[in-house]
Formats: C-alpha cells, sequence, structure tokens
C-alpha cells in the first residue's frame, strides 16, 4: 500500500526581463487531499490557488513519487498487470487517470 503524506514541486524559469516559479504543494488530510499552486512572473504579488478533494474522489490515487516507486517495483518483478489504470493527479492539479 502506498500513501502519499505530502508532496512539493517547484519550477523555475529563468527567462528575462520576467523569471516565472511555479510551486505546487499537496497535502494529505483527514478529508482528502489539498493541492496549493503558486505562480509568481518577475516582482508580481504570488497568485496562489487552493483546492481539495476528497478520499472517495481520490481512493487508489497515486501521485508522482509513489508512482515512480510503483514502476521500479514492477519493473525489479518483471511483472505489469493487464489494463493497469489508476487515479492520479496532473501537473495542473487536476485530477486524470495514469496508464501503466
Amino acid at each position: 500500500q502506498l500513501e502519499t503524506l505530502e508532496q512539493e514541486e517547484q519550477e523555475c524559469l529563468e527567462l528575462s526581463p520576467y523569471p516565472t516559479e511555479k510551486r505546487t504543494h499537496i497535502v494529505s488530510h483527514q478529508h482528502g487531499m489539498t493541492v496549493t499552486k503558486t505562480l509568481q512572473e518577475g516582482e508580481a504579488e504570488p497568485q496562489c490557488n487552493s483546492f481539495s478533494y476528497s478520499w472517495a474522489k481520490l481512493h487508489g490515487c497515486l501521485l508522482e513519487g509513489a508512482s515512480l516507486l510503483l514502476l521500479r517495483v514492477l519493473a525489479c518483478r518483471q511483472t505489469m498487470p493487464p489494463n493497469l489504470v489508476l487515479p492520479a493527479i496532473n501537473t495542473e492539479g487536476d485530477l486524470c487517470t495514469s496508464s501503466y
């Protein structure tokens, strides 16, 4: 059983005159998971957007870190369950599916 308690992602784009930084923070809590996205362009005030998903919607969801670990385990075992599709959260923070 893989469970993600917290995940942090950061992207930086250093282009003149407006460097851009994107951060995504995902944290597990009693009722589900909260995703907080922050975008800062140059010297402007950071733009923050936060939303939550219930555990019912996230049942079986694998975030990026857990997904990489699962792929390593499957590679070591040299086996792949047929038609393995799991819920995931994409880079925009939206629910989607991940096929292996």
